[in-house]
């Protein structure tokens, strides 16, 4: 099982948390300072605090998921759809929630807002070069593969 160091900024953040052993995303919560509450106006963003920091292991990232029960019953996603948290960012993860729904929103300190799944990576380097190797698909875009 992998380690992930986890730094509450806010004794009111709430460490994420599994919905069962072998789910894959860990609940992000909402941390709001003041009244402890946003409203999400229809169609809007807002960059929502979860008051933690996180060092996730080298070779990896973690992916912000939406939830499906907020996305669903709700309208509320990532406005990135999916977010990056790098393995060496060690700032305080913020959610850009997005309000697809008609009416406003209000998140709540304490609300599961987005989901963070670890995942591994390849790093790679670009080699410029003048042709790429043929395959049967060749340059057929989308659609060209099925009906």
């Amino acid at each position: 099982m992998a380690q992930v160091k986890i730094k509450k900024l806010d004794p009111n953040a709430t460490i994420p948390t599994s919905g069962s052993t072998s789910a894959a995303g860990y609940d992000l919560y909402a941390c709001l300072s003041g009244d402890g509450e946003v409203t999400i106006p229809a169609h809007h963003t807002v960059m929502v605090p979860t008051g933690i920091a996180v060092a996730l292991p080298e070779g990896t990232f973690g992916g912000v998921f939406a939830r499906s029960g907020l996305a669903s019953r709700e309208g509320l996603r990532p406005a990135n759809c999916v977010g990056v948290v790098d393995s060496d960012y060690r700032g305080e993860c913020f959610i850009a929630l997005h309000n697809d729904a008609e009416e406003p929103r209000t998140v709540r300190t304490g609300d599961r807002i987005a989901q963070l799944v670890l995942l591994p990576y390849l790093p790679i380097e670009f080699d410029e070069v003048a042709d790429l190797p043929e395959t049967a698909r060749g340059e057929g875009g989308f659609g060209s593969t099925g009906r």
